[in-house]
């Protein structure tokens, strides 16, 4: 559970990132050293930074770049990708579109998952049916996002094997029926100041995105470096501000890992305040769990935590489909 943290640990996963598919690599030192910190990270934090992952700085200044790029463009091309319920959730959404809490979010931003072809997952899956919207403007969008996507994925499955030998079981505990076939999300966020982009008034609300946890598992944040605006809540309310780390990617737990651990793990309530005068991108990749996978406390970890279950089981899919037709209001 989440401590009076007055930080968030900087984590260099260089040695995982070497050892990852070695079936002996938690014997090795060096990994040993960065499961420790990741396991102390998720339960003092729920939320740390990870350097040593093997993607070049100026490829995450290429993709928050292109992103700059779309914000830039007028209203009406943003709008020939519109989000609603008949694209599967997937498309852009205007300032104020995003709901959090019965509170518009004061940021524009392009939400895409994976691709959900027809009859997949049956009626559970039928909301997310749908193929990712891309914009043509920049040409190199679609490929580009894709392509980092892909690499985040590849990203994500290497931590939470750290993650796995963390909480005491197998790398691989996160694989399988749990994550063996992860969804994931994929939020590209730009957080504007002053006036609404397209004119209209905005909301009297100065919250990017208002106080939340996550859904899914780990969640990779990829954030201008001139800007500080995501806060993290600590145990006794205090809001401790995740400055960016060039070269970095600020991760924290979604609430299917804070199930799978029995609450030995927290997902921490985080919220973004855009006080810069500039325009602020992020772009936000979630790790989550197989769809259709029923998540439940693993029996290593309600052992530590006093033999009892602490939370009862969830479908990620229906809980995430719960969260995407709430948050969204047209």
């Amino acid at each position: 559970m989440a401590t009076d943290f007055k930080s968030i640990p900087l984590i260099d996963i260089s040695p995982l990132m070497e050892k990852w598919d070695d079936p002996n690599m938690s014997l090795d030192g060096g990994v040993a050293q960065v499961v420790q910190q990741l396991h102390q990270a998720c339960r003092e934090a729920g939320f740390f930074y990870v350097k040593g992952h093997g993607i070049p700085d100026s490829y995450l200044k290429e993709v928050r770049s292109v992103a700059h790029h779309f914000f830039n463009l007028p209203y009406e091309e943003k709008l020939k990708i519109k989000l609603s319920a008949a694209t599967g959730y997937r498309g852009y959404q205007r300032v104020g579109e995003n709901i959090t809490k019965g509170v518009p979010d004061m940021h524009e931003a392009i939400d895409c998952y994976k691709e959900v072809k027809p009859g997949m997952y049956g009626a559970l899956g039928k909301v997310m049916e749908g193929s990712n919207k891309w914009p043509n403007d920049p040409l190199n969008f679609k490929n580009l996002m894709e392509d980092y996507i892909n690499l985040c994925t590849d990203l994500s499955r290497k931590i939470m094997r750290g993650i796995a030998l963390a909480l005491g079981g197998s790398m691989d505990a996160f694989e399988g029926s749990r994550a063996g076939d992860p969804f994931w999300v994929f939020r590209i966020i730009g957080y504007p100041v002053g006036s609404h982009p397209h004119g209209q008034e905005m909301p009297k609300n100065d919250i990017g995105c208002g106080a939340h946890t996550d859904y899914g598992l780990l969640t990779l944040v990829n954030q201008d470096d001139d800007i500080t605006a995501l806060q993290v809540r600590n145990s006794e309310g205090e809001w401790i501000s995740a400055m960016p780390i060039p070269g970095t990617f600020v991760c924290n737990i979604g609430d299917m890992l804070k199930i799978l651990t029995n609450g030995l793990y927290e997902s921490t309530l985080h919220q973004v305040i855009n006080n810069s005068p500039n325009y602020r991108v992020c772009v936000a990749y979630f790790y989550e769990p197989n769809f259709d996978a029923a998540i439940e406390p693993m029996d290593t970890c309600v052992q530590k935590t006093g033999g009892a279950k602490k939370f009862e089981g969830a479908v990620y899919g229906k809980h995430l489909v719960g969260k995407v037709v709430t948050n969204f209001v047209e």
